[in-house]
């Protein structure tokens, strides 16, 4: 690439465009004003426009030109005002069009431009950035002046140039296995030689299906692969919301690329979810806040305007407007930010992650995790229905799942985030966070059988900064279930803990994170895996994994679920069986040293997953019947076992993937208010679990 530089960033084919529909482009400080025959767009930089949104959907263009034999157009229309520059030379004039023709070989290339990452910063309300002396658009994006280095990332390849390059590359490290083609290199050693060695891998007949199937769930947009469908069966004749590309399903698939050696689709799923981090989306006419990103995005062909017989392709995300109940994702955001961690892990691409808008986009989901509200917890406040668990299950409040998320996405982003002026407020926002979070959990989530003869004698009605009992928990809450249930050695982070209320219910998906983030301390994450172990006939049964324990029964069924004949005992999220939860076990297990916890689970996984075609869950205590409702070919059930498996075949690529303790955090203690007579919070409890 020369030396001139650009605004937009774009990792995409020049045959592709993406169109944002604006009403005007205020995120980049620019009007757009209309003419006869074109559409001009006048740059200002300094100002601010009032944000007004038309639609949110991406478009893509296939052809370059109207063909008789397709009928493909690739025309950007008045309506759309697609932001497209077409001189890389900023000096020049640029000009704007309500329609252009995109050519491969031209030699006047566009540029993607995402005004919706590029907000305008100064009317962002956080509680970790201020408004003064900020600069907006310039600050975030143009430091320095318009032809700094960041902002010319990359080179824009050919079709042609990426092929060769793949092919030189993966060639003689692929194995072909019935038409999927596996990278055998990544089921090497890491501390073997680096002299080139063939390795000749036997593949099961089960992961050669899997492949085979996962590749088949593989989504594109503009001829390029952006992520998997949550579904894939052919005798699914209403799929609902599967044959979408949710960001939480296709994180076991990105692992499973990534770890198989195929970064693509990972990368393009990234940047694409990326452009969709928006907040135009509403439900009754409320918009989410700033940041949030999408829980689904689906490829779309609508027909073209003003043409016969052209056609787009659009991404049309949901945030949460289609879903049931009308919710707003939490965790989509979280895991994408622990993705984007580990695409850097696994393939050493950080440039990914210092891109400007990467970057931006790191920051935007923050602000919006870390801004001020009346809860004073240091847990996010959240409503049932936000994370996995998509449906009424009694999980309103601050449920463990979306903690040790959101615990896991700090430690990740801190990890990522370029540190100068505009993000050291930030970064010591994260670390406060972190700090009072890891905290909270370890002392007020933690039992064990120590901790609930101690909830057995607390006396209540407590009023002072003093008290043992700080959130007025009744003795009576403690479940008869409980008390035969849970092991001499060993113990859990309970589901919930609010005024008067804590949720004893064991939630698998938390604890596993828990243990793979370092959000509990080594003596609790060793705890958590002697429960299960201990546990094992209740938590794994015929098909590992329960996503919680014990079901919902009875009339506590009915007042908590509201009835929910899909949420009926131990169904679905109401004790069913996720075997999509195995690759988090396994990672889990690596971690603490217990690989053959893992092995055994995959192993009973492994009898029955491509007998009864790759279930999404099972039914059951013991998980013995395929879910009533369940899809059949669930992509991330796929996923999860292969993702599993290589992970057990080479634990040094899972090492990557889980956080160590960061000892720092215990001796950072927001909780100190001297001036207003308060004590500094006790770590001596935490201190002494991590020294044991």
């Amino acid at each position: 690439m020369n030396s001139s530089s650009c605004i937009g960033i774009s990792t995409m084919k020049p045959c592709c465009r993406i169109i944002i529909s604006y009403r005007s482009f205020s995120h980049f400080g620019v009007s757009l004003s209309r003419s006869n025959n074109n559409s001009v767009i006048h740059t200002n930089l300094s100002k601010s426009h009032p944000k007004s949104v038309y639609n949110h959907e991406f478009h893509c263009c296939n052809k370059r030109s109207w063909s008789q034999d397709t009928g493909h157009k690739c025309i950007v229309n008045l309506d759309r005002r697609g932001f497209n520059v077409c001189d890389w030379n900023w000096g020049h004039a640029r000009g704007f069009s309500s329609g252009f023709l995109a050519d491969k070989g031209s030699s006047s290339r566009g540029v993607l431009v995402i005004p919706k990452v590029a907000s305008d910063i100064r009317n962002h309300s956080t509680s970790v950035e201020g408004h003064v002396n900020k600069k907006g658009f310039e600050n975030i994006y143009i430091q320095g002046g318009l032809n700094v280095k960041p902002l010319v990332i990359e080179k824009i390849e050919t079709e042609s140039d990426a092929a060769k390059e793949g092919k030189e590359e993966t060639s003689s490290n692929r194995v072909e296995i019935n038409g999927s083609k596996v990278n055998t290199k990544f089921f090497k050693g890491l501390n073997e030689s680096t002299t080139p060695k063939v390795v000749e891998r036997e593949v099961s007949k089960i992961e050669k299906e899997a492949w085979q199937l996962l590749r088949g769930t593989i989504v594109n947009y503009c001829g390029n692969p952006v992520g998997t469908v949550a579904a894939n069966d052919p005798a699914d004749r209403q799929p609902l919301n599967y044959d979408q590309v949710f960001i939480r399903d296709f994180v076991p698939s990105a692992l499973a690329f990534l770890l198989n050696g195929e970064m693509e689709i990972v990368k393009n799923f990234l940047l694409h979810t990326l452009q969709l981090q928006s907040w135009e989306k509403t439900v009754d006419c409320y918009s989410p806040g700033q940041g949030l990103m999408p829980a689904s995005f689906k490829v779309k062909t609508v027909p073209l305007d003003g043409s016969d017989g052209g056609f787009d392709e659009v991404l049309d995300p949901d945030f949460g407007e289609s879903a049931i109940g009308r919710v707003a994702p939490v965790d989509s955001g979280l895991w994408w930010i622990i993705l984007l961690r580990a695409y850097g892990k696994i393939t050493g691409d950080y440039a990914l992650q210092e891109r400007v808008d990467v970057q931006t986009g790191i920051r935007l989901g923050l602000n919006l995790c870390l801004s001020d509200g009346f809860d004073m917890f240091p847990t996010l406040l959240v409503t049932d229905g936000s994370c996995m668990i998509d449906r009424r299950m009694g999980i309103h409040g601050h449920p463990l799942e979306i903690q040790a998320l959101f615990y896991s996405a700090l430690r990740c982003a801190r990890e990522m985030l370029i540190v100068n002026d505009e993000t050291k407020n930030l970064v010591a926002a994260i670390n406060n966070r972190l700090s009072a979070l890891s905290f909270h959990i370890r002392e007020y989530y933690w039992v064990d059988m120590r901790k609930i003869n101690e909830i057995y004698r607390y006396n209540t009605e407590e009023y002072s900064t003093d008290a043992v009992n700080k959130f007025n928990i009744y003795p009576d809450q403690i479940p008869s279930w409980l008390v035969d249930w849970i092991p001499e050695e060993g113990g859990y982070l309970i589901g919930n803990l609010q005024p008067a209320h804590m949720d004893f219910r064991f939630f698998t998906l938390g604890n596993l994170w828990a243990i793979v983030s370092s959000l509990g301390t080594s003596k609790q994450n060793e705890g958590i895996l002697n429960l299960i172990e201990a546990r094992w006939d209740d938590l794994m049964g015929h098909m590992p994994l329960k996503i919680c324990y014990p079901a919902l029964e009875y009339e506590e069924w009915r007042i908590i679920t509201g009835s929910d004949p899909k949420n009926t005992p131990w169904s679905y999220h109401n004790g069913g069986s996720w075997p999509t939860l195995l690759w988090q076990f396994t990672l889990a297990c690596i971690k603490m040293g217990k690989p053959e916890l893992a092995q055994k689970a995959v192993a009973l996984a492994e009898t029955r997953l491509s007998m009864d075609q790759w279930p999404e869950y099972y039914d059951t205590r013991s998980g013995r019947f395929i879910g009533k409702q369940s899809r059949l070919f669930q992509t991330w059930t796929i996923s999860g076992f292969l993702t599993s498996k290589m992970l057990l075949e080479n634990p040094d690529k899972a090492s990557l993937l889980f956080l160590e303790e960061d000892y720092e955090l215990l001796e950072i203690c927001v909780c100190a208010l001297s001036k207003t007579g308060r004590k500094k919070c006790s770590r001596i409890a935490a201190r002494s679990q991590i020294l044991v």
